[in-house]
């Protein structure tokens, strides 16, 4: 299964390595099951709007592995939060978004990522969350849209929306519950030492 992040200039940079570290883990964790030569249960590539290196929020430079036309299809389309007032206004990106919430199996935020699916239009009528502080943003910017506060993620089916920063990483070990199993999320989460519980978030209605 192919998972694709999307960079950006002021990227959050948990926002993105957490999800990042999730499902490289679970597929190294996986694979210790499997035989020599089967391929990785998930294949993670970043995806910037074009090849140039974009500079995260704290400073780190990023090399984006893929373009928004150029990534092979996902399974899995996952946009992180940051500084997003400039992205707010790529029609390019959020064509791109749009276009994820149709061809993608799942299309998931981090923290102010949100805001970006929103903008996008992809979270109309559903139940989605964000980081705390950006919550009046996200009801702003989208007046009907039913903003979950206090939960981890929300999973309203074919998209998923976690709060912020540390949140991402809970979010993405549900998505490998949702992608494979259970037993094999635990596995990841004791694997990176992380105190994972599945109750920790909402579905969506």
């Amino acid at each position: 299964m192919n998972v694709g992040i999307v960079i950006f200039d002021d990227v959050e940079l948990l926002d993105m390595a957490g999800p990042y570290e999730v499902f490289t883990t679970a597929a190294r964790v996986h694979a210790r099951g499997q035989p020599t030569q089967a391929p990785p249960l998930f294949t993670v590539g970043t995806i910037a709007r074009n090849r140039a290196g974009v500079q995260a929020r704290a400073g780190l430079h990023l090399q984006p592995e893929h373009t928004l036309h150029d990534h092979p299809p996902l399974d899995c389309a996952i946009v992180p939060g940051g500084v997003v007032d400039a992205e707010l206004h790529r029609v390019e990106l959020l064509a791109w978004i749009a276009s994820q919430a149709q061809q993608a199996r799942i299309l998931a935020s981090v923290c102010t990522g949100a805001l970006l699916l929103a903008q996008a239009g992809v979270l109309d009528d559903l139940e989605a969350t964000t980081h705390w502080e950006d919550v009046a943003a996200l009801r702003a910017l989208r007046p009907g849209l039913r903003v979950r506060e206090g939960v981890r993620w929300v999973d309203a089916g074919a998209v998923v929306t976690s709060a912020g920063i540390s949140a991402g990483i809970d979010m993405s070990l549900h998505l490998v519950q949702r992608l494979h199993s259970r037993d094999l999320a635990l596995r990841t989460a004791r694997q990176m030492e992380f105190d994972w519980s599945p109750a920790q978030g909402k579905a969506g209605q």
